[in-house]
């Protein structure tokens, strides 16, 4: 079974014990000079967002079962050193070596169109008053590979609510920071920049969908989409738009950048369908990331008890 119960899931499943242990001496060192070096030697070769070891400490969190696959995570270095990130280059290891260029901190995400409250929202204002969950969610790329990674974040539905999104709104829409300075990836043509993607308003609202604000108990390294990015489960990991600085509400469906650059190969709504094979490549099977042999591909990525009904009546073919 996929999704477990608050009461029968195993702390040990959850997040490496070691990882805690970090965290729990983070949080005895007073200084940010101290917690600069502690940062450094617990996880070396990782690049976390600018003055990411004094917010550590702020990054309280409840685990939340319900929502958990029972699967093994990933370790720590499979996530952080294996990663679909464009604007720092195309190879799976870019991010992890050029992503020290991205500066997170100040970090501010606009809300604008369909909705009452459009503004700029520095990041801290986004989630001081929301309760940070950890939820384990697998993720699934269109190239047949997958982990499993412990999140942590906030429901998407959560913020959606306090923007109060007006009768029109019907998809929300996500854009990427466009700095090739920051993000030299972007001075190569490989996409239309900013990166750009969106869902169907009852998708942002589902209670799985999830705005990732940190992995492991640790704020998000920047390879993995610093400051906050967004985390749908069913989906394929292209749609799960990192470093995000506007959000904005629609009435019309948003184009989106692998929909314009691939449009018979990378549909709007890309749910984990194994039916449905990539042009260039079958979607029945995948690899977990540290395993030798694939495995069979589940149908929404293993979530389809969840999000199947929003899609009732569809041509899931058609609408890929």
């Amino acid at each position: 079974m996929l999704i477990k119960r608050p009461n029968d899931i195993k702390t040990s499943e959850i997040t490496d014990e070691k990882i805690y242990h970090q965290r729990r001496a983070f949080l005895q060192t007073g200084s940010r000079a101290a917690l600069a070096v502690a940062a450094g030697a617990a996880f070396p070769g990782l690049m976390f967002s600018n003055d990411a070891a004094a917010q550590i400490a702020a990054l309280q969190f409840k685990k939340n079962a319900r929502f958990s696959t029972d699967e093994k995570v990933n370790s720590l270095k499979d996530i952080t050193r294996y990663n679909n990130f464009y604007e720092f280059g195309t190879d799976k290891t870019d991010p992890a070596k050029y992503a020290h260029t991205l500066k997170t901190d100040p970090w501010n995400v606009r809300v604008e169109g369909e909705v009452e409250k459009p503004a700029d929202y520095q990041i801290e204002d986004l989630i001081k008053d929301s309760q940070l969950e950890e939820r384990i969610y697998r993720l699934r790329c269109v190239e047949a590979w997958s982990m499993v990674i412990p999140w942590v974040g906030i429901p998407l539905s959560a913020l959606i609510k306090r923007f109060k999104p007006t009768s029109k709104a019907r998809y929300v829409e996500f854009t990427t920071l466009h700095d090739p300075k920051q993000m030299p990836g972007q001075k190569r043509g490989v996409l239309d920049w900013p990166y750009v993607e969106g869902l169907r308003m009852d998708e942002a609202m589902h209670p799985l969908t999830l705005l990732a604000v940190g992995l492991y108990g640790q704020v998000l390294p920047n390879q993995n989409g610093a400051p906050i990015r967004l985390v749908v489960p069913w989906k394929y990991g292209f749609k799960n738009i990192k470093s995000i600085v506007k959000i904005r509400f629609t009435e019309t469906m948003p184009n989106t950048t692998w929909n314009l650059s691939g449009p018979q190969e990378y549909g709007f709504y890309a749910n984990v369908n194994p039916e449905v094979d990539h042009p260039r490549w079958s979607q029945g099977r995948e690899r977990r990331i540290g395993e030798f042999f694939k495995r069979k591909t589940d149908m929404f990525n293993g979530y389809e008890e969840q999000v199947a009904s929003l899609y009732s009546g569809m041509d899931l073919r058609r609408h890929y």
